[in-house]
């Protein structure tokens, strides 16, 4: 009898024991592609939706934040949970070579795809070459 009673308590304990859990904060897994005129960084965050990202960005640098939500259905709670952290974030410094001001990003299916172009004058220029 001894046995069950502890297991009970065990059991109805571990839920309050996460919920008092810290959160971790993960980096999220990122590609990065540059190509002639610009860069293009893809970022894996499952879960995350648009109402809970966040892309800053200045001249020198670019954070990327997000926070997965799990949802429960009412008059329900959670006894066992196995994700551990459901936020994101992740910084990068910038060259001065990109535009800031006209940074692109897409949220789809949990991939976030942001386009930073490069400033006009460090683009490739094609040059007319004449004939005399």
């Amino acid at each position: 009898m001894a046995a069950t009673q502890d297991v009970a308590r065990t059991e109805g304990a571990a839920p309050q024991r996460a919920q008092r859990e810290e959160q971790y904060v993960i980096q999220p897994a990122v590609d990065i592609f540059e190509d002639a005129h610009g860069i293009m960084v893809v970022a894996e965050m499952p879960g995350v939706s648009r109402e809970r990202l966040n892309v800053q960005a200045d001249r020198n640098s670019l954070t990327i934040q997000g926070e997965a939500a799990i949802d429960i259905p009412k008059d329900m709670e959670a006894i066992h949970a196995e994700v551990h952290s459901t936020r994101y974030s992740r910084s990068f410094v910038l060259s001065g070579e990109l535009e800031t001001d006209a940074i692109d990003a897409k949220l789809k299916d949990g991939v976030l795809t942001i386009r930073i172009p490069k400033r006009r004058e460090y683009r490739p220029r094609k040059v007319e070459v004449r004939t005399d």
